[in-house]
């Protein structure tokens, strides 16, 4: 499916020759910008992995975001036992372990309400990260409703960007290699029909509960980076419109397509800075106005989303190399 899976270090190279790039050419608000892109990007893998390849509909992705946030937050500003020259290797660890600690939560949560289907499960999911929320604004050890700040950054925007670049391939790698193995088969029979995927032996709970998990996992790591790249959190970044904002780069991208996934998180953290200038020069703010018109035009034209069910390679294939 990605070639480039093939040499992991040809990727790895291709990043970091970008990121040099937007280093020396770029300022700080455009190098903020891309960390964003990468956070979004994470996050939208991720909820992939239950709305498009499983088929449900979960609205709670903030409330995991929001627990691997906090969590680095906390323990890194506590719990930093490493010098100031392996600081990487606490980072590594605490961001890993907001993600461990997203995934326990999604455990939790998923076992009892994943039995449930459609409206009913996103209304439980969408009420999970609402009570996240509330609870973070009443644990004053964690700032409550001010805030948690003077989080320690992951140094410059090199390494921070490696850093992300890292866990970018890792998600994806992941979900990729458990989309090709008996799991992510089972996770396909339950989207295409769950009553037959019983009739086969499925068992169809633990199958969901398996990609929440998973789902959550890579949540909370988008959260934990979001942390270190803002040096700064509340729970009003967290709201379920957090939620909502990355079920609409799962559908704009395609449901069950990583690609489609990272390109819409591409599109839609930064088609709205793209257009912030406009605003300066009409004295007007129309770009949510020019936002959601584009979002509803591409939805009308591509009902299914920018990839569909395909991947970047299937679409290079199936219409690049086919016209040539």
């Amino acid at each position: 499916m990605f070639k480039a899976f093939k040499n992991p270090t040809l990727a790895l190279i291709g990043l970091a020759i970008f990121g040099l790039g937007i280093n020396f050419g770029f300022n700080d608000y455009i190098q903020l910008t891309v960390l964003f892109i990468m956070v979004n990007c994470i996050l939208a893998m991720s909820l992939n992995l239950v709305n498009g390849y499983t088929g449900q509909f979960s609205l709670g992705h903030a409330g995991f975001m929001a627990i691997g946030s906090y969590f680095t937050a906390y323990s890194s500003t506590h719990w930093n036992i490493f010098p100031a020259n392996l600081q990487f290797i606490s980072a590594f660890l605490f961001i890993v372990g907001g993600g461990l600690l997203a995934a326990i939560a999604g455990f939790i949560v998923g076992l009892p309400s994943l039995r449930l289907k459609g409206d009913y499960l996103a209304i439980v999911t969408l009420g999970f990260g609402e009570i996240i929320r509330v609870a973070l604004l009443n644990m004053d050890f964690l700032g409550g409703p001010r805030g948690y700040a003077n989080i320690p950054s992951l140094g410059s925007f090199l390494s921070s960007y490696l850093f992300a670049s890292l866990w970018i391939l890792i998600c994806l790698f992941t979900i990729w290699r458990v989309m090709q193995s008996s799991y992510g088969r089972g996770f396909l029979s339950v989207r295409e029909d769950e009553i037959a995927a019983e009739s086969m032996g499925v068992d169809t709970t633990k199958m969901k509960v398996r990609a929440f998990v998973m789902s959550s996992f890579f949540a909370g790591i988008a959260g934990s980076l979001f942390a270190h790249f803002t040096s700064f959190i509340n729970p009003s970044s967290f709201t379920y419109l957090q939620s909502i904002n990355a079920v609409i780069m799962v559908v704009l991208g395609g449901m069950g397509s990583l690609s489609g996934s990272i390109v819409a998180a591409i599109f839609i953290t930064a088609f709205p800075e793209i257009l912030r200038p406009l605003q300066e020069l009409t004295h007007v703010d129309l770009r949510m106005v020019i936002y959601s018109l584009t979002l509803i035009l591409m939805m009308i034209l591509r009902p299914k989303g920018i990839f569909g069910e395909l991947e970047i390679t299937d679409v290079w294939r199936k219409y690049v190399r086919r016209s040539a």
